[in-house]
């Protein structure tokens, strides 16, 4: 029967993204008193695990890059002899473990996880898509919950949002108090987590959590990225 495990010879040669997301969160962490539309507690309990990643996982992770129940893991190095199916379901298997110990849940949650082969002069062009979305992601939220003080049902505030332009939304946010411009960084950039060399030894890496980092499309982000790609 083993000849009808037909995917199991599927590869994936690096350099790969592997993109995790969740899956079910809403009813999982209804009731742990998270504040909407963004809780630091679950931000920083998300970057816990993707540092427990690194140290904990076996994977040699270049770098990582997440925003809400989204991380990007950037490989060059992978094991199992890049096979997808172990990539993924490792992967989506211990996120979703470590979310279940650090938030201490008592209903199931997982994750999905997808690979995307990626040239290493892509790995900015890549970033910064999903640094893009994490943005439209904190205008859409910040909208979303606003209409909902407002009254209105969360189908209504969904088919508004749908609605509208992004600068209407800005307008909206800003007459309810709320400047995105200057909301934390976190909120509308993401968070990186990456290795950095310890005591100058590259064997000896302290896991760094960037909660400031800069727009991947400009120089100091390129530099950030190019520097993180340069110490494979």
């Amino acid at each position: 029967m083993k000849e009808r495990e037909i995917f199991s010879g599927l590869r994936a040669p690096p350099p790969i993204f592997v993109r995790v997301d969740g899956r079910g969160f809403k009813k999982a962490i209804h009731g742990l008193g998270f504040k909407k539309p963004y809780d630091r507690a679950f931000a920083s309990a998300m970057a816990d695990c993707t540092s427990m990643f690194f140290e904990k996982s076996g994977f040699n992770t270049v770098l990582a890059y997440l925003f809400s129940d989204e991380i990007n893991l950037f490989f060059t190095d992978i094991p199992f002899k890049a096979r997808v199916e172990k990539i993924d379901s490792v992967i989506a298997s211990f996120f979703a473990s470590a979310l279940t110990i650090q938030l201490e849940l008592i209903t199931p949650i997982s994750f999905d996880t997808r690979i995307v082969p990626i040239a290493a002069n892509d790995v900015t062009k890549y970033l910064s898509w999903r640094q893009n979305e994490a943005w439209n992601n904190c205008v859409a939220s910040y909208g979303y919950y606003i209409l909902l003080k407002q009254g209105l049902k969360p189908h209504d505030a969904a088919a508004r949002l749908k609605n509208m332009k992004q600068g209407e939304i800005h307008e909206l946010t800003f007459q309810n108090g709320v400047n995105l411009g200057k909301t934390p960084c976190w909120q509308r950039r993401g968070i990186m987590v990456y290795g950095k060399a310890s005591n100058n030894h590259a064997a000896n890496k302290k896991i760094i959590q960037n909660w400031n980092i800069p727009l991947f499309k400009t120089t100091e982000g390129r530099m950030l990225i190019e520097m993180l790609i340069g110490t494979i």
